[in-house]
């Protein structure tokens, strides 16, 4: 069950990018291996410190063949998707997969689709494998994460609403609370959450100890060592 939206919670991961989030993480489960995150190189359109925070609304869609169904089954299904996108808790974001994987070529992201998604659901942005069009025209407040650019909606259409979705190796079910930037994105683990905050200040005290000294100028590799060790410490 999706819990409470907690919007200083919120609030505070939009303040860090995703790789940190993602240590974050292996430090609030106190062990690496945390696999959670979108595992390839992905596509962004919003600009570059940009960052998203949100709960996931899911769905599946195709494009690269026209769908099976009847036209009224189609837009029945279709606007069973604009319900669900509009419904959940905020901030929102939508997690879409496109089962056709690495030969997607529609598609469902661009300019008419992000501006009702952002100005009629009051969704924050949009994750998907599939493809996204109409740079420089979406909307400034919906970034857009996506396995690819291109310039056709092909025959794109809705297959399923709310089911889990797989985006480059990242399982997302609906509810679940994604961070996204220009990095790639990342599932927040639930049992993490309240964690979260205590090893943020974990992860930045650490990180300090090693990057304070060298922003000041050039460190002794004896210097290192010692800096090197309190830094391994500190993190666990």
């Amino acid at each position: 069950m999706t819990p409470a939206p907690d919007q200083n919670l919120i609030e505070r991961l939009k303040r860090y990018d995703t790789p940190t989030i993602c240590n974050a993480v292996e430090v609030a489960q106190g062990k690496r291996g945390f696999t959670g995150f979108t595992h390839r190189t992905m596509e962004w359109s919003g600009l570059p410190e940009q960052r998203i925070v949100g709960y996931a609304r899911t769905a599946h869609i195709a494009g690269r063949s026209p769908s099976d169904d009847a036209p009224e089954v189609a837009r029945q299904r279709r606007m069973a998707y604009f319900r669900s996108m509009a419904d959940g808790p905020r901030p929102g974001l939508a997690v879409i997969e496109d089962v056709d994987g690495a030969a997607a070529l529609g598609a469902w992201w661009g300019e008419i689709h992000a501006q009702v998604h952002c100005r009629v659901f009051d969704l924050c942005g949009a994750v998907t494998n599939g493809v996204m069009r109409d740079l420089g025209d979406l909307p400034d407040d919906f970034p857009v994460l996506a396995g690819a650019t291109g310039p056709s909606h092909g025959f794109v259409h809705v297959r399923a609403i709310g089911e889990p979705v797989e985006i480059f190796g990242m399982t997302v079910r609906q509810g679940d609370l994604i961070h996204a930037d220009r990095h790639g994105a990342v599932s927040i683990p639930l049992d993490v959450l309240k964690k979260l905050p205590t090893a943020l200040d974990t992860l930045s005290k650490a990180e300090a100890i090693i990057l304070d000294p060298l922003k000041a100028g050039p460190v002794s590799f004896e210097t290192f060592e010692t800096l090197w060790a309190e830094f391994e410490k500190a993190r666990t």
